[in-house]
This record gives structure tokens, sequence and C-alpha cells, in this order.
């Protein structure tokens, strides 16, 4: 190698070097990051978390891998809970750490400037490594940095009796199927007017550009429904035999086919896609948190693969929920609210007027109403 040569090797390998030397300097160095965080969260002892009731047997694990550090949970309705919280922002008591709820109720908090970025408190490289989750980190608030989503719940909460329908997916491809004659008379509802199963579906249909106000209107109003605010009911009567088709009841349609009932949720990819929500799956820190190290360390904790997986364990108990990682088992997550494969899903929890029941509720009045007439 001429010496012209060799000079150029040794520029080039000197700014390689200088690259390297730069990327190191400027890397985060997330495990001093993180051993700092929770050497501090040792001395604070203790995290508050404000959620849904059920969530006790994932604070025992985080307990069990981080003893120092205690969970003070505040669990209950999202309604009573939000307003829990908003009424003691506005007292200027600071007792919540974290806040895990619908989209709704984060955003209340939103709206009172009660929360802080989460985005900068996530540590943990396979908390961080957006390709381990379904989309990415999807966060609901417009400034994409307040708000994580870390659950979904594909609404497909319809039923059916297998000894009178063999074949679900011949029978079905598209929702508009569910308004053909042979139908009519044989489809039992929960009635959605109520709190309970259905409202993802319902909205979806809804706001579907495919299905919308109209195809609502011609099953609710032109296809005999029976309609009960018991879901259970509704499943044994589907079980007997006395309807073919229950919207909304999966939840209880699950339980019975464990039992040996003649009945099982309906598998199809439908031709207009379904919907997507995230129930108690907002992630959230709030402002002036009394326990800020604790936090992180909890939320780094239940977005890691180890945290998801419990925490799915422990939902399929209480009300059945996946995880948005992509890279755990699913075994725990029951087929009906899992997502499928190739199937478009509409993300009913992307936009607030999509996850208002009312303008739902008021139409299925009117419809049955006049169906009544």
């Amino acid at each position: 190698m001429s010496g012209t040569c060799m000079l150029r090797v040794l520029g080039w390998l000197a700014l390689l070097a200088s690259f390297a030397s730069a990327a190191v300097v400027s890397a985060p160095n997330w495990q001093s990051e993180w051993e700092k965080a929770l050497e501090a969260a040792k001395k604070e002892g203790q995290v508050a978390v404000y959620t849904k009731v059920g969530y006790d047997g994932v604070f025992a694990a985080f307990q069990k891998k981080y003893p120092e550090i205690k969970v003070v949970s505040v669990a209950g309705q999202a309604a009573d809970i939000t307003n829990r919280l908003i009424a003691e922002r506005r007292a200027e008591k600071y007792i919540a750490d974290v806040f895990s709820f619908g989209v709704r109720s984060t955003h209340a908090l939103m709206q009172i400037k009660g929360l802080d970025p989460i985005r900068p408190l996530l540590l943990l490289p396979e908390v961080v490594d957006e390709s381990k989750w379904y989309e990415g980190h999807v966060y609901t608030d417009p400034e994409k940095t307040y708000i994580l989503r870390y659950l979904s719940v594909a609404e497909q909460q319809l039923g059916l009796n297998t000894n009178l329908i063999r074949d679900q997916k011949k029978e079905f491809n598209s929702y508009w199927e569910l308004l053909n004659p042979k139908w009519k008379g044989k489809i039992v509802a929960r009635d959605v007017r109520t709190a309970g199963p259905g409202n993802g579906n319902m909205l979806f249909w809804y706001h579907n550009a495919q299905l919308g106000p109209t195809f609502l209107r011609r099953v609710f109003g032109e296809m005999d429904l029976t309609l009960t605010r018991y879901s259970r009911q509704a499943t044994d009567w589907l079980a007997q035999g006395k309807f073919v088709i229950c919207f909304f009841c999966s939840e209880d349609v699950e339980i019975g086919k464990r039992q040996g009932l003649p009945i099982d949720s309906m598998d199809v990819n439908w031709k207009e896609g379904s919907g997507l929500v995230s129930q108690s799956g907002n992630l959230a820190v709030l402002k002036n948190a009394p326990h800020p190290n604790a936090a992180k360390v909890f939320i780094n904790w239940l977005l890691s693969r180890e945290g998801q997986i419990e925490l799915q364990r422990v939902l399929a108990k209480v009300q059945p929920a996946e995880s948005r990682r992509n890279d755990i088992p699913k075994d725990d997550v029951p087929s009906d609210v899992r997502r499928k494969p190739g199937e478009k899903y509409m993300d009913l929890d992307s936009r607030p007027e999509w996850s208002d029941m009312e303008p739902v509720r008021k139409l299925l009045n009117d419809t049955v109403k006049e169906a009544k007439k």
C-alpha cells in the first residue's frame, strides 16, 4: 500500500473513531438513570396508583420484585376515581402518582393540566423499543407525550348457537348479512342503553363509514330483536336455542362454552373491520406526583414484558384485555377480545367523539320506539 493510501486509511479510521466516541458520549445511559431512579424510589417507599378494581394481583407481582416500594392503590369506577382526583387537585392535595383508566377519564385530567409527560420516563430498552408494540407507542393526547395506551380489546361481542349455525364463516363475511331475513326474530341483544358490554360494537357500527346509523336503524328497527339488560339471560336463551345469535354477550358465552354448552363467540374477519378500544389501558403520570421515582420504576415495570404478561394473566380473571406488546404470549386472552391477523381495526379511542355513547343511545331509543309502533 502506498504512503498516500495509508494516510487516507488512517484518516478514515480516525474519523470513524471520533464518531464512535461522540456516539458513546451522546447516547443516553439508561442503566445509570434506571439505577438512580430505583435507589430514589426505594427511599420514597411507595407509589400511589389510581385505577379500576382488579389490579391487586399485578401490584403484588410488582412488590414481590421491588419489596421496598409499596403500592398504595385507589380503585373504583372511572367516573368516581376521576372526580375524586380532580377534587384533590383543586384542593392542592397531591396524593396520586399514576393514573390508568379509559381515554375520556385521562383526557379530563389533561383539561385541568393535571398530567406530566410520560414519554421522558420510559427508560428500559424493551419498553422504549417501539417494534415490540402493536403500531408502536400510541399516545392519545394531541402532543403525543402524556397518555400512553398499553391495552386493547377487539370489540366483537357477538355469539351464536353452534347447533343452529354450523359454519359461521360461510354465513358471515359482512355485518350487513346480519340483516338476512332468516335471522329475523332470532337475535337477542344486551340492551346497551345500560352500562355493560357492547358499547365498543355500537360505536364501531355507528362511526364506520360502511355501516353507520343506517345499519343500526335497520338492525334494531327491522330484525325484531329481543333486548335484555342481562347478558347472562341472553346467553341462557342462546344455549337453549331460543335465539340463534346474541349481541354483546361474549363474556358469558365464553364461560358457557367452557361448560360444554353449544355456544361460541363469532370468529369472523368482517369485511368492514372491527372496533378496538383500550378500556382502562391508558397510562398517565400526575403532575406534582409525591413519589416521582417510584412512579417511574412502576411504569417501566408495568410496560415491560414481565409486567404485561402478569397484567394479562390478572385481567383474564376480571375483565380480559390484550397487551399491545407483540412479544408476549396471548394464551390468557380470550379469542373474542384478541386482535386477529389480517383484521382491519378502527381505533375508537383515537378520537374523543368516537367514545361518546350518547348519540348512539339516542338513535337506539328512537329506533326502538319507532319499531314498537
